[in-house]
This record gives structure tokens, sequence and C-alpha cells, in this order.
């Protein structure tokens, strides 16, 4: 038994040199739970701790779950510390209460808990690091379970060896080898009785699927299952990566959340992919990609806790590909898709008592000299204020930026966004027209319209953004300077 022992140490020394989970001088909480395989956990790292250079704390969360035995696993654990000369961290907490306040997931609510306990352990430095006590056999089941409900290639990955300041050594070793080690050292544990309620999906999993599959199908079921984790998350790490760099360098940031053009989510046709070059394929911005790429822009901008599945990430790219500019989707955790024109913007949704108050701005605008350029950035929008000489560099003017007539020009020149009432006759129409009525045909969006720039003249509207200049501030034949705006990226 002694050798088994040994090798048992050996193994989890070879896999934490392996990963790099640790450097001389760490303070390792081990996570205790006075089960097995935490037991064994924290034994092997005393056993460890001398060729590590690791100083070893416990840390026991106690959910309260389970009445007296919840108090009697707090004092194993307590007990086995001092035994062993070990600092003991410990934090309580009525987790039922907790659920039913959340109105969450009794499971759910638990592990929250108590990985808040292990962060907080670190923030404060009482240790570097926290080891957790999940092994091959809670690997293989994790992947099974997340098949059976249905899962994609992030559910296949299972459980991930380390997130954050936790780190889970034994997702290599199997839950009977740890037995084995402790029934060596003559080491008693704790039994949870809630783990044989066959009620519980995991645990009809852990006592009648696994050992069926075991025995009728493949004796090595969890070591293959485990195999499957590890490769889908380095595909799903590949994945994420490229998600992540499209939201970095499409995404924008506005006043209310993130814009995306809608290019990157929408995706092309089979026809497409048939007409690329080699160089193009690798721009390619796959469904899988646009999947993920929605998924991390609702990660980031979503204000509360809440579970994005298929059918909403399916529903935001239908809205990309066919939605009309205006309509807005809800989405799990608080967000808010609006489609804009070409972009799609995900933000925090309004509260139904939220009432929609148009922001408001107003810049003064003195006129560079001929030659010189005027920038002035309003809302999220660089525009450039340019006076050229007419007959000379009017020909070269772009077709996409306004021209005023200098001249026809008065002071105060404003800079505004527009007000309800604003009406201009825009060069080519023979009417007056309201610039709600003007923005509405050019497709602009409720949001949009709340900070739409316009510029006044002594008070008369001159020219509205994207819109013809007002006629009567138009260049004409014999107009001597000329104003050109264009409207520039801020980011």
């Amino acid at each position: 038994m002694k050798s088994q022992q040994s090798k048992l140490a050996r193994q989890l020394r070879t896999l934490l040199e392996k990963e790099n989970f640790l450097r001389a001088g760490d303070r390792v909480g081990v996570a205790v739970s006075g089960g097995a395989d935490s037991v064994a956990l924290l034994r092997l790292f005393v056993e460890l701790r001398e060729l590590l250079g690791v100083v070893i704390c416990v840390a026991h969360f106690n959910h309260k779950l389970r009445g007296k035995a919840s108090e009697a696993d707090e004092k194993f654990v307590a007990k086995l510390a001092a035994q062993l000369g070990l600092e003991f961290f410990v934090e309580r907490e009525n987790i039922a209460a907790k659920a039913r306040r959340e109105r969450a997931n009794l499971e759910d609510a638990a592990r929250r808990a108590r990985y808040a306990f292990f962060e907080q352990l670190v923030k404060e430095g009482r240790v570097s690091r926290v080891a957790v006590a999940q092994t091959a056999d809670d690997q293989a089941e994790t992947v099974l379970a997340h098949i059976l409900r249905g899962t994609g290639l992030a559910g296949l990955a299972g459980i991930h060896p380390q997130a954050g300041s936790v780190f889970r050594p034994l997702l290599g070793i199997r839950r009977a080898a740890l037995r084995a080690y402790l029934r060596g050292k003559r080491q008693n544990w704790r039994e949870d009785a809630s783990n044989r309620d066959e009620t519980r999906t995991r645990s009809r999993i852990r006592h009648k699927l696994m050992p069926f599959l075991e025995k009728k199908f493949q004796s090595s079921v969890v070591e293959h299952l485990c195999q499957l984790a590890e490769l889908a998350r380095e595909d799903n790490a590949y994945l994420d990566f490229m998600a992540q760099f499209r939201v970095n360098a499409g995404t924008k940031e506005t006043r209310v959340g993130l814009a995306i053009p809608i290019r990157e989510v929408a995706g092309g046709t089979k026809q497409d992919l048939k007409r690329i070059s080699a160089e193009e394929f690798l721009e390619i911005n796959t469904r899988a990609i646009r999947k993920r790429v929605i998924r991390e822009i609702v990660k980031r901008v979503k204000p509360r806790s809440g579970e994005l599945g298929s059918q909403h990430v399916d529903s935001v790219l239908q809205l990309a590909q066919f939605g009309d500019s205006g309509k807005i989707l809800q989405l799990p955790g608080g967000v808010e898709v609006r489609r804009e024109r070409d972009s799609l913007v995900f933000c925090a949704a309004s509260s139904p008592s939220d009432k929609f108050e148009p922001s408001t701005f107003s810049l003064y605008v003195n006129l560079p000299a001929t030659g010189e350029e005027l920038r002035l950035d309003a809302l999220s929008r660089i525009l450039c204020f340019r006076v050229i000489d007419w007959p000379s560099e009017g020909r070269e003017t772009t077709k996409a930026g306004a021209v005023l007539d200098r001249d026809r020009l008065r002071v105060p020149l404003e800079l505004r966004n527009w007000r309800a009432g604003d009406a201009m006759r825009p060069t080519g129409h023979q009417n007056r027209h309201t610039v709600a009525r003007l923005l509405n045909e050019l497709g602009a969006s409720r949001w949009e319209k709340e900070s739409w720039p316009v510029l006044t003249s002594a008070g008369k509207l001159a020219w509205v953004l994207g819109l013809p200049v007002a006629d009567e501030f138009a260049v004409a034949e014999g107009s001597r300077a000329a104003v050109v705006i264009t409207e520039e990226s801020s980011s």
C-alpha cells in the first residue's frame, strides 16, 4: 500500500508541474468539505508540501443545508486541520434562504457562495490559490450530464482545470484511487447522504448510468469522456479567442452599450464561399464565430446573471439578417438588442418605469479660416468643418460631404441635437418638411434620432446630418467660399 500512496503522490506532483499550477512560496488553500476526495487532496498536499515548497491551509464552507450533519462536517474538517497543524478558514451561510431570496437553483446558489468565499480568501491575501478536489469521475459525469441535457462545444469542455485563482489538480485521477489512498493511511472521511439521492440526475448518472456504461459498453468510458473534454477545451479556447478578437476589433462603444456592424453577425451564403480566395477565407466570419461574438458581447454588457440559450442567439442572428431598423430584442440577463440601420446595439435593457428623455447638446461653431479644419466631437461623432475657396476647390469636394455657402451663414452657428418642431426645405425638395419626418424617411431609429446633429444659422436650420443642406444655404453660381461638413468615426 505504501508504494500505491507514493505512486499517487508522484502522479499528483507530475500533474502539478505539467500544468504549472503552483510556484514555490505559494499559500495553497485546499477546499475541504469533509468528503473522501477533498480529504485525500489535503493529505496528498501535506505529503508533497516540502517538495513543492508551498504552505498548506484548509478552507471549509458550511452551506447549512443538512442541519446537524453540516455542523458535524465543519467540526470534522476543523479537527483534521488541527491534527495536521494547518491554518483553518471557515465561512457559513444559509444557502437555502439565499436561493429563495435570489429565486435561484439551490446547487447554483451554493456553488456561487462557495467560490465567492474562495475569491475573498485570495483577495484578502490569506491564500495565493485554492485547490478544489474534482476528480476524473466528476469530469466524466459532468460531460455526460451536459450531453444528456443538450450542449455545444463549451458544454463538452466540462470542468476546466483552472479558473482564476481556483485550480483542480485531481481531474486526471479516479475517485477509487483516492479512497484506496485514504484507506492506506487509515484516514476516515465524511459521507454526504445526499450524494446517494437518486431523485437527482447527477446521482443517477454516478450510481446507475456510469457503472452500466463501464460494464456493458466501454470499461474506459471515464478516461474517454475526460479526453473528449480536453479536446473540446482546446478547440473552444481557440474559437473564444477568435470571437474576442472580432469583438475587440469590430465593436464600437456608444453612450448606451456596444454597437457592431450587421455584416459581422449576418454572415454570407455558400455561393459567397465559392468565390473567395484563400486569403479572404481566413477573414470569413463563420456562423460558429458569429454566435460566439454575440455571446461575448452579451457577456460584456449584461447587468445581471442570466443564461443565454441557443434560441436567443439564433434570434439575434435573425434580427441581424432580416430585422427592420428600430426593432428591439430582449435577452436574459437584462440585455436589449436594438437594430439601428446597419448596426446592432447591445445594451442594458431599460425598465418599464424608465422615462424616455432625449439627450441634449449644444456647441457654438467658430468657422476656421480657408484651408483650415475644425473638428468637433459630439456624442461619439466627429464632425469636421472646412472652409474652401468654392470656384477653385468646389469640383474636388467629395460627394459624401455637405456643402453650404459660407457667406449665407450668420452667427451664432449652433451645432445641437434636433428638437420637436424643427423644419427645413432641403435642396431638391419643393416643400418644407419637419426633421422628424425626414429622419423617419432616412430610416433613423428612435435611439439614433434622440442625439441627431443639426446646424442652425442665427436660429434657422441650415443642415441636418445625412440630408441635403437647406436650400437657402446651398452653394450656387456666384458663391465664393463654401463650408464642407464631413463625419468621421470616433473609434
